[in-house]
C-alpha cells in the first residue's frame, strides 16, 4: 500500500536499466499495492491481486483507530494479566481490612451491649436488695407497731393519750379496777382493742443519692427514696411514742412511790399484803438478743417499768385514797377539833362528813374485808373495813347496810346507803380512815388520790 498525492505522476517511473527485467518481475504483481489516484482527488487505494480498492480518508482513519484500540486493549490485557496477582492481593487485603474493621465494630457494639446489660443487671440486683431491705424494715416497724399497740394508753401511731382530770377509772394491765377519787361514778373500762398496723404515710422530699442508670430508666430511685423517708418518719414517731411511754411510766412509778411515802406507809408491808392474782408457769429469764437495737432495749425497760406499775397498782388497791360517795366532794365538817353540834363544846371530829341525800350509795374506797357491820353507838349503822397493814375505814350514819362481817369487798363496791342514824343532825356520810387504830385525816388520802389521778 502506498500513498499517492495528486501532484505526483500517475505513471510509474522506469529506470533505463529495468527494461529488460519487466517480464521477470511480473509474478510479484499479485501483492496488494496502492494504486495511483487521479490528480486532484484525495484518498487511499488498496491494490490486491491486480484489483484496486479506493478507500476514503474517513474509513481509513476508522480502520487505523480500530487497529490502534485493539492494540491498546491487547497491551492493557497483557499488562493486567502480568500484574493480576498484585491487584488481587491488594483487593483481598482491602476486603480483609474492611472485614476486620466491621468485625471490630461488631465486637465493640457487643461489648457495649454486654456492659449495658451487666450494668442493668447490677442495678436490678441493687434495686432488689434495697427493696428487700425496705420490706424487712417495714416488717420490723409493723412488729414494733404491734408492740406499741399492746402497751396501754398508746395509740397505733404511738401517741400517748393525755390523762383526764376527773376520769372515771384507771384500768391497770392486771385487770384490777381502780375508781378515781373524784369521779361521779365508778366505771370499769377495759383497754380498747388496737389493730397493729402501720398508718398511712405522707412522703417527704429529701436529697436523693445519685441515681443509677437503671433507676433513671425505670424511675424507681425516687420511689425508693420516698419509701425510705416514709419509714424514717414512722420510725421517728414510734421512737418518740416509746420515749413518751417510758417517761410517763417512770413518772407514774415515782408518783406512786411518793404517795405511799407521803402517807407514811411501809412499801414492803403493802407489797407483801397485796393480793396475788392467779398466775404461774416455769421461770424463763428474759434475754435480749445480741443484735437488739435501741427500740428493743427501750421496750425491755418499759416492760420492766410496766411490771412495777402493775405491782404498785395492786398494792394501792389496799390504800383508801378514793372518795366514798358519788358526786361533787362537799364537806359539812372536816377532820379535827370542832364545836359539838349537840353539846356546843369543843370536840374532836375523827373523820369527814360528806354532804349526801338519804339513800345515796356508799362505796368502798379500797379492797378489804368487813370487820364490823351493824349498830355502833354514835355512828348509828356503821360498816368498818380492814384493808390490811393497819389500814381501815369506817362508814357511819348509814340507813342501810348491804354487807356482813367477813365479806370481802372490792374497790367501788356498794356497801350501804346514806342515812342519818346515830348521833346525826341530818343525812350525810361520816367517813374515817385509821392507821393502826388511830384516826387520821382522810383528806390526806384523798389528796394523794387526786395526785395519782393527775398522772
Amino acid at each position: 500500500m502506498s500513498y499517492r498525492s495528486g501532484h505526483y505522476s500517475e505513471y510509474p517511473q522506469h529506470h533505463p536499466h529495468d527494461h529488460g527485467r519487466a517480464s521477470a518481475r511480473r509474478p510479484a504483481a499479485n501483492h496488494t499495492t496502492a494504486a495511483p489516484t487521479p490528480r486532484g482527488q484525495d484518498g487511499y487505494t488498496l491494490v490486491h491481486a491486480g484489483k484496486q480498492v479506493r478507500v476514503g480518508p474517513v474509513v481509513f482513519w476508522i480502520v487505523i483507530g480500530t487497529v490502534s484500540l485493539l492494540g491498546m486493549w491487547s497491551a492493557a490485557t497483557a499488562t493486567y494479566f502480568a500484574f493480576r496477582d498484585d491487584v488481587l492481593t491488594r483487593l483481598i487485603a482491602r476486603q480483609a481490612e474492611m472485614q476486620y474493621a466491621y468485625e471490630d465494630r461488631i465486637a465493640e457494639l457487643r461489648a457495649k451491649v454486654d456492659r449495658t446489660t451487666s450494668r442493668q443487671l447490677l442495678d436490678q440486683e441493687q434495686f432488689d436488695q434495697k427493696l428487700e431491705q425496705i420490706m424487712r424494715r417495714e416488717t420490723t416497724l409493723e412488729s414494733r407497731a404491734t408492740a406499741l399497740g399492746a402497751i396501754p394508753d398508746v395509740s397505733v401511731t404511738g401517741s400517748i393519750r393525755p390523762p383526764r382530770i376527773g376520769a372515771a377509772t384507771e384500768s391497770p394491765s392486771s385487770g384490777t379496777p381502780k375508781p378515781s377519787p373524784i369521779s361521779d361514778t365508778v366505771i370499769f373500762v377495759a383497754p380498747p382493742d388496737r389493730e397493729a398496723r402501720l398508718e398511712s404515710r405522707a412522703p417527704i422530699v429529701a436529697q436523693p443519692q445519685q441515681p443509677s442508670h437503671f433507676a433513671k430508666a425505670g424511675g424507681v430511685d425516687n420511689v425508693l427514696v420516698r419509701l425510705q423517708n416514709s419509714l424514717d418518719k414512722v420510725e421517728g414517731r414510734q421512737m418518740a411514742a416509746l420515749n413518751t411511754v417510758e417517761d410517763s411510766m417512770e413518772s407514774r412509778v415515782r408518783r406512786m412511790r411518793g404517795v405511799i411515802s407521803d402517807l407514811g406507809l411501809d412499801m414492803a408491808q403493802l407489797e407483801a399484803a397485796a393480793p396475788r392474782v392467779a398466775m404461774g408457769g416455769p421461770f424463763v429469764p428474759v434475754k435480749l438478743p445480741a443484735d437488739a437495737g435501741p427500740f428493743e432495749r427501750q421496750l425491755y425497760r418499759i416492760s420492766i417499768t410496766r411490771a412495777q406499775v402493775d405491782r404498785l397498782n395492786r398494792t394501792l388497791t389496799l390504800v383508801p385514797y378514793r372518795k366514798p360517795v358519788v358526786g361533787e366532794v362537799e364537806f359539812t365538817s372536816g377532820f379535827g377539833v370542832r364545836v359539838d353540834p349537840f353539846l356546843g363544846r369543843p370536840a374532836m371530829h375523827t373523820g369527814l362528813d360528806f354532804r349526801a341525800a338519804t339513800g345515796d350509795p356508799v362505796r368502798a374506797t379500797a379492797n378489804g374485808k368487813v370487820v364490823s357491820a351493824g349498830w355502833s353507838g354514835g355512828y348509828g349503822r356503821m360498816v368498818e373495813i380492814d384493808h390490811g397493814n393497819g389500814l381501815s375505814t369506817r362508814y357511819g350514819h348509814l340507813s342501810e347496810i348491804n354487807v356482813k362481817v367477813g365479806d370481802p369487798v372490792r374497790i367501788g363496791q356498794v356497801i350501804g346507803e346514806v342515812g342519818s342514824t346515830g348521833r346525826s343532825t341530818g343525812p350525810h356520810l361520816h367517813y374515817e380512815t385509821r392507821i393502826d387504830g388511830e384516826a387520821v385525816d382522810p383528806q390526806k388520802f384523798l389528796r394523794a388520790g387526786v395526785r395519782l389521778a393527775a398522772g
